[in-house]
C-alpha cells in the first residue's frame, strides 16, 4: 500500500476512483429514490435518471477537457467563469429567471432542458479565480489590501446575489468557500475573525428577516413540532436511515421515497442510501469522501505551483464542505439549507459544475512533480519506441 502511495500517478487514481464509485452510485440512487415522483408527476419512471445521464456525459467531456489542461489554460478558464457567472446571476433577475421551491435561482432558455443555476457555476469560479489572484500576489499577501482585494469584492457581489435569490444555504458554501480560501493562502487571523464576525452577523439578520427560515430554526430546536410541515422531510430522513439498519432493505425498497420524503433524490439521497444500502452503504459514501478528501488536500501539499496548490486546495474545500453540510442536514445536525450531496444528488448544474471541479482536481494532481516528471519519461520512451520501429521497417 505504502509503495503504491508513493507511485507518481497515485494522487491522480486517488480522486479518479472514488469519484467514478461515487457518480456510478448517484446514478443508481438517483434511478431508486425518484422512480416513483417521477411517474406518477411525469409518467416516466426513468424521467430524472435519463436527464442525469444527460448532464453525467456533458459535465464529464468538460471534465476530460478540463483534466487536459494546463496551468495558463486554467487560469484563463477562471476568469471566463467568474464573468461568466455575473452575467448569468444577473439573468435570474430578469424575465428568463426561473423560480423553484421559492428560490428564484434558475435560468431558463425556452425549453426546461436549457436551464441553468448559476450559482454552481459561481462555486468554481470563486475558486478557481481566487487561486489565480491570490497567486499572482502571493508576495504582497501580508498587506490586508492586496488579500482582500480584488477577490473579496467580487466574490461578495456573487455571493449577494445568490442571497438575493432566496437561496441563503448556496450562499452559506460560497461564503464558507471564501474564508478558507483566505485562511490557506496566509491570513491573519485577525482579518479571519473579522470577516466571520461580519458574515455571522448579516445571516443572523437574514435569518430573523425571514419567517421561512425562523421555522426552520424553531423547527431544528423542537424536532417534534409541525410533522407535516417544517419538520417533515427531516423526520422522515431520519426514519429512512434508522429503518436501514446495517445492511439497509435492499436496493429499490425504499419506503420513504412513497411520497415520505419529497427531496429524496436531491437534498436527501443520503437518506435513500442508508435506507436500502443500509449503515454499510452510508459509510461506504463517507469513506470515499474521506478518500477524495484525502487525495486534494495530498495534491495541494505536493504542488510546486502555487496556482495549482490554491486550486486544488479550493476544489477540495469545495466537494468536502458541501458534502459535511449535506449529511449534517440529513442526520438533523444543523437545519435545513437545502444543498446538494456532491457527486450525488440529482441537479444538472451541479452535476456539471462538480465534474468540471473534478476535472481541475485531475489536471491539478497531473501538474504534481513527480507525475510531470513521470509523463516526460513516458512521452521518452514512446518516441524512442516509435523511432526503433521505423528503423526497424526501413530495415
Amino acid at each position: 500500500m505504502v509503495e503504491w502511495l508513493a507511485h507518481p500517478q497515485a494522487s491522480f487514481y486517488l480522486v479518479l476512483v472514488p469519484a467514478v464509485l461515487l457518480l456510478a452510485l448517484g446514478m443508481v440512487m438517483v434511478l431508486s429514490a425518484s422512480s416513483v415522483y417521477a411517474f406518477t408527476r411525469w409518467g416516466d419512471a426513468y424521467y430524472f435518471v435519463k436527464r442525469q445521464v444527460v448532464f453525467l456525459i456533458l459535465g464529464g467531456v468538460g471534465a476530460f477537457i478540463l483534466a487536459k489542461m494546463q496551468p495558463r489554460h486554467l487560469k484563463v478558464v477562471a476568469w471566463a467563469l467568474v464573468v461568466g457567472a455575473l452575467v448569468l446571476q444577473l439573468l435570474t433577475f430578469t424575465s428568463l429567471g426561473f423560480t423553484n421551491n421559492g428560490n428564484t435561482n434558475w435560468v431558463q432558455f425556452g425549453n426546461p432542458w436549457f436551464r441553468i443555476q448559476p450559482s454552481e457555476l459561481a462555486k468554481l469560479a470563486i475558486v478557481m479565480w481566487g487561486a489565480d489572484v491570490l497567486a499572482r500576489k502571493h508576495k504582497k499577501l501580508a498587506d490586508p489590501r492586496h488579500l482582500l482585494i480584488p477577490f473579496l469584492p467580487i466574490s461578495l457581489v456573487l455571493i449577494a446575489l445568490v442571497v438575493l435569490q432566496d437561496d441563503l444555504g448556496t450562499g452559506l458554501i460560497m461564503g464558507a468557500l471564501v474564508l478558507i480560501t483566505l485562511w490557506y493562502v496566509g491570513a491573519s487571523w485577525k482579518v479571519i475573525a473579522g470577516l466571520v464576525a461580519a458574515v455571522a452577523a448579516g445571516v443572523i439578520g437574514l435569518v430573523i428577516a425571514s419567517p421561512n427560515r425562523m421555522n426552520r430554526i424553531f423547527g431544528f430546536f423542537n424536532p417534534t413540532s409541525d410533522p407535516l410541515g417544517v419538520n417533515h422531510q427531516p423526520m422522515k430522513a431520519i426514519s429512512a436511515l434508522a429503518s436501514g439498519g446495517w445492511w439497509g432493505l435492499g436496493l429499490g425498497a425504499s419506503r420513504q421515497k412513497w411520497s415520505g420524503l419529497v427531496e429524496s433524490h436531491t437534498d436527501y439521497v443520503l437518506a435513500v442510501i442508508g435506507e436500502e444500502l443500509g449503515l454499510i452503504g452510508t459509510l461506504s459514501v463517507l469513506g470515499l469522501f474521506l478518500v477524495l478528501g484525502y487525495a486534494g488536500l495530498r495534491i495541494a501539499m505536493r504542488s510546486d505551483d502555487r496556482f495549482s496548490r490554491y486550486l486544488a486546495a479550493g476544489v477540495t474545500s469545495w466537494f468536502m464542505i458541501q458534502a459535511l453540510l449535506n449529511i449534517a442536514v440529513v442526520l438533523r445536525m444543523v437545519p435545513v439549507l437545502g444543498v446538494p450531496l456532491p457527486l450525488l444528488s440529482y441537479g444538472g448544474s451541479a452535476l456539471m459544475a462538480n465534474l468540471m471541479g473534478l476535472g481541475v482536481l485531475l489536471a491539478c494532481a497531473r501538474q504534481e512533480p513527480d507525475a510531470r516528471a513521470y509523463a516526460r519519461k513516458r512521452n521518452r520512451n514512446k518516441t524512442k519506441a516509435l523511432v526503433t520501429t521505423a528503423r526497424v521497417g526501413r530495415s
